[in-house]
């Protein structure tokens, strides 16, 4: 469906720009909006759903002119996300000020032709009578063609809030940031990788949320379609075990050891792990618990979680691993040697603040590796209390500077105690653990 141009107006003028480093600028009205994402695809979604918002906002169709290292675009994009584009006579003033701004781009380039190459192309005629017709066209390297299919595909309508309840009465409303928002903290929670990912959940001090911390983890990423196994790393019985659900048996990371080379055999299958981990039915992640034996003495060498690990990337594709609190041991070391993002939880209690900041500082200090999982990890600060939500956004605003994300979980009393279900928690909670989940997928 064509979109109606009649109803375009001269204001909000909309610029985006797209720089070659996947960072960007879109400009509404003189205003800059600074992004940057993963790869350029990801970050020109992130630039149209925030037009399709504006537009949405305006309830009528808005004019957008691109410009990345191919050239200038001019869009115009519906409030529902449908995407024509334009060729106007003349550049537009804004249109010009982009290109100045583009370092790939000469500064002396003030309209769109004068960015391409101008080419004589002569044509057979149609008979042997008919002269040879030349015409001039545009034409640039086949090397610099992007994809036929760069517009975005028109966006699904709202499904949450008003706007999604008057869509249920027959509407077609495009969704607000907060939705497109969640969105895409969705998708990142259910990108599968190539290979198998693993993620140390650490703090060298007791109590800092660390198995909370993995079992919110683990169902945001189970429930979105991951084969997640949450892995108690402790020397002695963690806690892990006891906040998840129990299987039918009582078998432990000692019995995986004992049981590795069946289980690492040509012919193992993929079910037989099934009778080593217990599986969490509603929030659709496995956990491989620590030894509870009271009386036991067995200490797991480096070599063993080696075993271990190559044990669960079989069968896993996402490990997230947590951890005890004598971060000389050499579980936990080796540990750190497997993992592929950090994530140091805390509450915003004065010891394991000052407890997650050493963890950090030993990290930085141990190797060039385990210095560079720091300044890339994310911090998850959890509230221990009602009412400490500003406390709570004070302790993040503490790690910001040093490491690449921060989220705060809001106090939830489903938290506390007891075996945790995902689906128990308060929705501003889910929201804060699915925001955590992505903050983390990022980094994979």
């Amino acid at each position: 469906m064509a979109i109606e141009k009649s109803l375009i107006q001269p204001e909000p003028v909309i610029s985006a720009i797209i720089n070659g480093d996947n960072t960007g600028v879109l400009k509404i009205n003189g205003e800059e909006h600074p992004y940057e994402a993963l790869d350029v695809n990801d970050l020109r979604q992130a630039l149209m759903k925030r037009v399709i918002g504006e537009a949405a906002t305006l309830g009528r169709p808005v004019r957008v002119t691109s410009m990345d290292d191919t050239g200038v675009s001019y869009l115009v994009v519906s409030p529902s996300g449908e995407v024509e584009e334009e060729q106007p006579a003349t550049v537009p003033e804004d249109a010009s000020a982009i290109i100045e701004r583009i370092p790939s781009v000469p500064a002396a380039t003030t309209t769109l032709a004068a960015a391409r190459s101008t080419t004589t192309v002569v044509r057979e005629p149609a008979s042997s009578a008919a002269p040879a017709a030349a015409e001039t066209v545009t034409r640039r390297s086949i090397r610099e063609a992007g994809s036929f299919l760069a517009a975005p595909s028109a966006v699904e309508p709202a499904t949450q809030g008003f706007r999604g309840l008057l869509n249920s009465l027959g509407l077609s409303l495009a969704p607000s940031e907060d939705e497109l928002s969640e969105r895409e903290d969705i998708r990142l929670a259910s990108k599968h990788f190539a290979g198998t990912r693993t993620i140390a959940v650490v703090n060298q001090k007791g109590g800092s949320n660390k198995t909370p911390t993995v079992a919110g983890l683990a169902a945001v990423f189970g429930r979105n379609g991951g084969s997640v196994v949450g892995w108690d790393n402790n020397p002695t019985t963690g806690t892990l075990g006891w906040r998840t659900e129990k299987g039918d048996h009582a078998r432990s990371a000692l019995d995986v050891i004992a049981a590795a080379d069946a289980l690492l055999s040509p012919t193992a299958q993929s079910a037989d792990i099934n009778a080593f981990v217990h599986h969490q039915s509603t929030d659709k992640y496995d956990v491989l618990r620590s030894d509870a034996d009271v009386d036991g003495t067995h200490e797991v060498t480096a070599e063993e979680v080696d075993v271990l690990h190559r044990v669960v990337s079989k069968y896993y594709r996402l490990i997230l691993m947590d951890s005890g609190n004598n971060h000389r041991s050499a579980e936990w070391n080796r540990m750190i040697d497997h993992a592929d993002q950090l994530v140091v939880p805390t509450t915003n209690e004065e010891d394991r603040v000052e407890a997650a900041l050493l963890t950090l500082q030993g990290l930085d200090l141990k190797a060039e590796r385990s210095a560079e999982l720091a300044s890339n990890a994310v911090v998850i600060v959890s509230e221990r209390q009602r009412g400490e939500a500003r406390l709570s956004q004070e302790t993040a605003e503490k790690f910001r500077p040093y490491v690449r994300d921060v989220v705060v979980v809001p106090f939830d009393e489903a938290l506390k105690s007891g075996q945790i279900r995902f689906g128990a928690l308060q929705p501003a909670t889910r929201r804060a653990w699915l925001r955590a989940a992505a903050a983390v997928a990022r980094g994979l």
